[in-house]
Parts: structure tokens; sequence; C-alpha cells
């Protein structure tokens, strides 16, 4: 296959002969760097090479300017706007989240020539239409609105001198300079030819340059398009060509070449559809892998081109690893390395602070990066500083943190490099950015680790740029605008990769392929909304008025995309374009038109082959967990059952042996947090622990309404009292905290007054209050000790029955303790409330044995229930009878417990 600019620099090589005084002008530098290889290719002596420019180069050389970065375009724009614009001005933050918009607006003006007056002016006007009223005075945002609008030319001036002062320019007054000069270009170099090639979408700049030169010297143009588009007089690839060949004067006498016959030669083409992004990146991996194995020379010529670019890093995690010799032209976005998330989380960290101090989880956050580990790591990596001081935030209960609090919890002296106490200013911020970093280079230089030492470098760099940004522009003095800057700036920043531009596998971006030519290609992200982009419209400047001005639209960034992936199809024989089957919003609609115009077009659809592909779903076997009990587990076992066994723990048996085994065994507790809030097992101590309080003086007396009602207003000082004890560190006048106060005061205010309406119906006697129970049991064929304890909440005698009661702050239901078959109690978890009652009630017939007892649930969250009563076969009383149908399940279930044959299996929770 011969490329499109072999085959331009062999026609040019035979009509011109030598290349000396030759001008190449292309679309990009990249295109320049293929175009020498082909002349070395080409050329069998020495020669001196001809220049060779890409557009922006070529222009910039002609202006006299140098382009100015968007970060400086960005700050002299605000320096204008303060200057230029009256009334109500918005702080550089919020100016930067529009003023890029506004940036892009005056670039595209520039580009297109656009007379600035009346534009500005039609723009003025169109706000005053809109904003027209009947009213005689404005409000006051109109008024500021329109004084904007009205300075809009000044604005645009203003920042265009500031820029030319400087010797420079964004792109679109780069252009603009460079068509002023462009007569005085052309006679220094009246004696070289320029040629210009590959070109397909200008804007009016570009095409008054090129036509200029083109009418006034010996220059010549070469097109990059197959004759098959460029006759098709609706076809979006050869759009601007036509336009081309019918508006130029230059074109008056002379024909525009095109190529011939490259498109409709015999191809294959695949169109795949995959699920997701992350499945696109697999699927082209695995082509990848079939193309290296089937003919490993096919890769020097394949491209893998990506549609939406953000697809690089799932894609060079897909690549088989045996393919080498990769040249990834995009750089790898430094906003995803992981140092970037240290200092946004620092970013965070102080502009969240408050007169409080620091949030924990901010605090613990930053101390978790893997960077501050590393950086408060000892030598011998036994005790790790940032875990110590995470550690203590917990234990210690601290929602807010200082610096005082830290520095009584520590002395490692890189602390100060994040927490510090000085007027936070920008600059101070980022100087200790960058003491930071050169810490943290200390600890990376011991490893040795390149990789992580380049990214501190390029992050150096950047810290190093905002503070000569901060010295030169002193309107950026808070962090909020910092931040924003610094994500600005890190969102352009890339780390190249290394790799032979002119070797092996390429991969690329879509405006990276212009001009080149591969055998394969590759396409990612066929989809509506990428390729092409759709209606998006990212500028101040209505569709009416720039269809007016001759400014580019949707339409023309439609051909755009057109041209560029019929022109990768020109050439290529094997073509694989995959797109996502499945919609998204955010990532890119159904399959792109440009797919569907393929399939529809009889001169190309005979070498069409549809897929879709999917991965290999296998369906994993269920592994039943199960855990045998060795000798060491049932030492555990024997130690367990000797302290006793809890019917709550007996009840997470029930419920999953596994959990029993993890929790109850080997205690593997939930980690510890900081309690900013409630949680429900302190919930339900809290109003246990008050309700003990608030009764201690009725034990052994019956209970009197008069007596009860004394307790109401006691309540609060005794909850809050219980509260401070659980929670020192922890204010209960706001949030969720004051509300879980209020609901312990309503819970607890709600009981009594139940209990004083039961008090003037029944003869309520309290025995005893959080009774600490626990009874030996024998159970066969266990040979050795084994005791259930528990804490019995209340035992009371009402109208001479004896009635066991246990409070639940949680919902219990009725249908939870109704009990038909014994077997249920042991095996079925919605009968555990159920199951605990009577243990509670087992282990008291063993203190004081008993002819009959009741045993109940007070549910806080079912006040209106009443006392839940545990019932078999609608029969609330427990009897002795009761109690030896129990122990039987009850001997059942610890057997199984303590049986070392009978190992914990997982059970499936429903």
């Amino acid at each position: 296959m011969q490329s499109f600019l072999e085959e331009t620099l062999l026609t040019i090589i035979k009509k011109e002969g030598s290349l000396e005084n030759l001008i190449f002008v292309l679309p990009s530098k990249r295109a320049g760097t293929f175009l020498k290889n082909a002349i070395s290719k080409h050329t069998s002596s020495t020669i001196f090479a001809p220049e060779i420019q890409s557009i922006e180069d070529f222009v910039e050389n002609i202006s006299g300017l140098a382009y100015a970065s968007s970060t400086q375009q960005l700050f002299e724009l605000y320096k204008a706007y303060t200057t230029t614009v009256k009334g109500e001005q918005d702080t550089f933050y919020a100016f930067s989240k529009w003023g890029t918009t506004l940036l892009q607006d005056f670039n595209e003006i520039d580009r297109y020539l656009v007379d600035t007056k009346k534009i500005f002016s039609h723009l003025n006007a169109v706000q005053e239409i809109n904003h027209w009223t009947v009213e005689k005075d404005k409000s006051t945002i109109i008024t500021n609105y329109m004084a904007f609008w009205n300075s809009l030319e000044e604005l645009y001036t203003a920042f265009n001198t500031s820029l030319k002062q400087d010797g420079l320019g964004h792109q679109g007054l780069v252009y603009r300079e460079a068509c002023a000069n462009l007569n005085a270009y052309i006679q220094s170099t009246s004696k070289q030819k320029h040629l210009f090639i590959g070109f397909n979408a200008l804007n009016t700049a570009e095409e008054l340059i090129i036509q200029t030169i083109l009418e006034n010297t010996n220059a010549e143009i070469y097109w990059d398009l197959d004759e098959y588009f460029y006759s098709d007089p609706v076809h979006d690839a050869g759009f601007f060509i036509r336009q081309f060949s019918k508006q130029w004067y230059y074109f008056k006498d002379k024909p525009l070449q095109v190529t011939n016959g490259n498109y409709l030669t015999p191809k294959n083409i695949t169109i795949t559809g995959v699920p997701k992004n992350v499945s696109q990146a697999k699927y082209i991996g695995s082509v990848l892998g079939k193309l290296y194995n089937d003919k490993k020379s096919m890769l020097t010529n394949t491209a893998v081109v990506l549609g939406d670019e953000t697809l690089l890093n799932p894609l060079i995690n897909a690549i088989p690893e045996e393919i080498n010799g990769i040249n990834i032209t995009m750089g790898f976005p430094l906003h995803k390395s992981p140092l970037e998330s240290l200092f946004s989380q620092l970013f965070d960290l102080y502009i969240r602070k408050d007169e409080k101090g620091w949030y924990y989880q901010h605090v613990t956050t930053v101390l978790n990066h893997p960077y501050i580990q590393l950086l408060f790591a000892t030598e011998d990596n036994t005790i790790n500083a940032a875990d110590a001081i995470c550690n203590q935030i917990k234990s210690r209960n601290w929602i807010y943190v200082d610096v005082a609090k830290l520095q009584l919890i520590s002395s490692t002296s890189n602390l100060d490099l994040l927490f510090y106490k000085s007027n936070l200013t920008v600059p101070v911020f980022i100087k200790k950015c960058l003491a930071l970093i050169l810490a943290v280079k200390e600890k990376i230089n011991a490893e040795g680790n390149g990789l992580e030492l380049e990214y501190l470098y390029r992050f150096h760099q950047l810290f190093n740029q905002l503070n000569n940004l901060v010295v030169k522009y002193p309107f950026l003095n808070d962090l909020q605008s910092l931040f924003g800057l610094y994500k600005e700036l890190l969102s352009s920043e890339t780390l190249d990769f290394k790799g032979e531009p002119l070797k092996g596998l390429q991969i690329m971006g879509m405006l990276e392929s212009r001009n080149l030519d591969f055998e394969t290609v590759l396409l990612t992200s066929v989809n509506e909304g990428i390729l092409p982009s759709g209606k998006s419209n990212n500028s101040f400047i209505p569709f009416d008025i720039k269809k007016m001005y001759g400014l580019p639209t949707y339409k023309e960034k439609d051909a755009v995309y057109t041209y560029h992936f019929y022109r990768l199809l020109q050439r290529a024989k094997n073509i694989h374009l995959v797109y996502n089957t499945e919609p998204d919003v955010l990532e890119g609609g159904e399959v792109s038109r440009l797919i569907r115009q393929l399939l529809a077009d009889s001169n190309i659809s005979n070498y069409i082959t549809e897929t879709i592909a999917f991965p290999e779903i296998k369906s994993p076997k269920k592994k039943v967990v199960s855990i045998q009990k060795d000798a060491h587990l049932m030492e555990l076992i024997k130690g367990i059952a000797a302290y006793g066994f809890s019917p709550t723990s007996l009840s997470n048996y029930i419920r999953n042996p596994l959990d029993f085994y993890k929790k109850n065994i080997l205690k593997i507790n939930e980690l510890e947090e900081v309690e900013e809030t409630v949680a429900a097992n302190t919930f339900g101590t809290i109003v246990h622990e008050t309700l003990d309080e608030l009764y201690q003086p009725f034990v052994n007396t019956f209970l009197e309404a008069e007596q009860l009602k004394a307790l109401l207003p006691k309540i609060n000082s005794t909850v809050r009292k219980h509260f401070a004890i659980h929670y020192k560190n922890v204010s209960l006048e706001e949030g969720k905290n004051l509300i879980a106060f209020n609901v312990v005061l309503k819970y607890v205010e709600n009981f009594i007054k139940l209990e004083i309406e039961s008090a003037k119906k029944h003869k309520i006697k309290i025995i005893g209050l959080e009774l600490s129970l626990k009874t030996a049991i024998n159970v066969p064929g266990v040979n050795f000790p084994v005791h259930i304890k528990g804490k019995l909440d209340r035992i009371d005698e009402i109208d001479g029955v004896l009635r066991v009661i246990d409070y639940k702050t949680g919902k219990v239901e009725q249908r939870n303790l109704n009990l038909s078959n014994w077997e249920d109690i042991v095996e079925e978890y919605d009968k555990s409330k159920a199951f605990q009652l009577l243990c509670y009630a087992y282990m008291y017939n063993h203190l004081v044995p008993v002819d009959k007892v009741e045993a109940g649930i007070f549910s806080f969250k079912n006040i209106k229930a009443g006392i839940l009563k545990f019932s078999e076969n609608k029969n609330s009383i427990i009897t002795q009878d009761t109690l030896l149908k129990f122990t039987k399940e009850l001997h059942k279930l610890v057997g199984a417990i303590c049986d070392p044959d009978q190992p914990f299996v997982a059970k499936e929770i429903k």
C-alpha cells in the first residue's frame, strides 16, 4: 500500500526534481514526521531537507507573534475584564467557569476574520431584545448583564492589545495578524515554493493565506480526498473541498486534483458492537493478539484510533504482553496519576476547613493516601505515624480536628507539611505543597521508582508554574481560585510515552491520524455523540448569528468528523469498527450514523461483516463455605462455652453459622470508627441505661401512677447524662445527634406514659432490673462445661403473673414471637426474638424455679402494640413443659456448635 504522503512526494519529486527550495505545509507536526521519513526512503543521495511546517507553526511564523498558553490567555482576559467591564464583577474563580467559553468565541471570531464591530453590535442588540421590558427601570442584575454585553468589544480590544504588547496571541489573533503580514511574507519567500498538503476544513484566515499564496506565487495544493466522495454532491466527506473548488478563484482555470480509486478497492470491514467502554478495550486487545499470532508483521502497519480518548488507560492494560514496539501519541494524562488525588485531597482539606477545624474524615483520607503512608513510615516499617494518628482520632471520637489536637497525639516532624496553624494564604499553601513533594521525593529515591519520580517532577513543575502566576497576577488570592486553576493546568498536562513514531503498532486520537495511512485500522467508540460529536455548542454566540457571519456550527463539525472517518478507510485493507451497544447520555448514544451510512452504501456494503461481541460469562459454581473444627478451634469453643454463650451469639449461629464463627469465635468485629452520629447499638444502650436508672428506686415495690408521673421531668437530664457518658465530644444541639437525642427522649417518655396507664389498671411489681444471669447446661454428648449467660432487662409481676421483659429499640412484630413448630426456634432466624426470650426464661427458672411465667418484648418502634408476648399455639403462658421442649432444642443447637465432627457451614441468608 502506498500512503498519501508517499504518493504526493513522488509526484512532487518527479515534477520539481530538487526539494531544497520547497516549503511543505501540513495539517500537523506528526504528518511532517512521516513526510520526512518518506523523503529519506525515496532519496538516493544526500540533500538539504526542505522546510516542513505544520499549519499552526507556518501561520505563527508569518504573524510574528508567539502562541500564548491557555492559562496566560485566561489570566490576561480576566485582567482586561476587571478594567473594562463596569458594575459588579465576578471573582477569578467564578470568571474561570465561563471565561474559557469567551476565549473560544474570541478565538473563533479572529480565525474567521469576522468584523468585530458588527458582530459585537449584533450580539448586544440580540441581548437588548431578549431582555426588553416595558418597565422603566431595569433590575440591577439585568443592568449589570447588559453592561457586560455593551463592553464586549472593549474587552476584546483590551485583551488582544495586552497580548500583543508581550509579543503573544491566542490562535485567532495570531491568524488575523498573519493575514495582515501576508504580503510582506510573500515578498520575503519569493524564491521558495509552497506546497500545501492534505488539508480539508479551513477557517477563513487559512483560506485567505493559502489562496493568496497560491494566486501570487508558484505554489501548489494537494488534497487527500478520494474521487468517490468529491463527485458525490451530498457526501459530507467532500463537503469542504467541493466548496473550495467552487469558491476559490485559483480553481477557475485549474482543475482540483483528488486521488482516484482507493476507497472502492476490496476491503475487509468488520463492524462490532461491544457492551460498554472497558469491553471495547478488551475486544481491541483480543483482535491485536490474533493479528500478532497470525502475522506479526501486520502490526507494523496497524493503527488503533480512539474515538473516545478516555479509553487509553483500559486499552494499555488490554494489549497482550507479547506485543512490543507500541507508539502512543497521546501521552498519559497527569490528572490520572495517583499523585493527583493527594493534592486534590489537600485542597479539599483546607477549602472545607471551618472554625471548628478539619472534619475528621478529610484528615483520615489524607493520612491514608499511599504517598502519605510512605512519608510517615519508619525505616523498619513497624510503626506508621499516619495510622497511629488515625487510630487516636477514632479512639478519642474526635469529629473535628485541629493542629493542637494533632500535636497532642503525635510529634512527627512531617505533620507540619500537611497541617499547619500559620495564616493560610495562597503562597503559603503552594510553598507547603512544594515542600511536601520534596519530602516524598526523598522516600521514593530510596526505593528507586522512576515512574513515581517522574510524577513528582511534573507536579513540582506545576506548582512552580502556579507560584509564578500568583506572583504575576495578584487577584489569584483564594484557595478556591487556585484549585480551579490547578485543575485547569492539570487537565492539559501529559506524561509522554517513549516510543518509535514510525514503527510498530500506533495508538492515536482521531485528529492525529490526519494524512496518515495504515493497512489495518481499529477504530473505537463509533457512536453518536462521539463520532460525530453531536450538536453541542459551547459558545455565547447564537446559532443564527454564527450562520450569518460564517462561523462554524455543528454542521461543519460533523463534516470534519465524517472526512476523518472516511479518510482512514480510503487506503486501509482491514478495518475494525467498534461501537458501544449500551446507549449512554454521557458516553455516547446509539451506533453512529457513519456506520449506518456505510451499511447503506451498496458499493461498499458487500465488504462488511456485522457482529456483536460480548464477554464470555462463566457461571461460577457456588462453593459451600465450610469450616472444619480442628483442635485449636475446639479449644476456642470450649473457652467460650465455659464463659457462656449469650442469647444473641446463639441467634447469630441460627442466622448463619459462619457469622457465629467470625463474630463470636474469631472476634472479627466491624472496624472501629468515629461515631459522629449515634450508632444503633449505642442508641439501644442509652435507652436501656436510662430506664434502668429511672426505675431502680422501684425495685421490689409496686408501681404507682403518681410515682411514674414524677419521673417525666427527670427524663431529659437522665438521657443527657448517658449520652455524655458514651459521646464525650459530640454536640446534641444540632444535626442527626439532636434528632437522636429527641427520639430517645420520646421513646422513654412514651414507655413511662404506657406504664402509667398500666399501673392504673394492674398491680405491677418490679422484681429486678438488668439482672446478670448465667446457667450451666448439661448437653448430651458434650464432655466439657457449657454455660449460657445474658443480662435480663426486667423481671416483674403483673396481677400475680411473673413476666420476663426484654427492651428492643428496633422493630419487633407479634409474628416474630408466635411459635407453632418447635424446630423453627433453632432453625429460623425470624424466630430469634422468641428464642432469646425463652433463653432468659430458661436462665431465670434455674435461678428461681417458677410454675408459670410470661415473656415479652417491648419494641420502641412498635410502641402501640404494648408488650408483645411469646406464645406457643396462641398460649402465652410458659410452663415447665414449655421450658422442657425449649431445653431439648437448646441442647440440639449447642450440641451442634460443640460437636467437633460438625463443621460451621455457611447458610444462605434469605
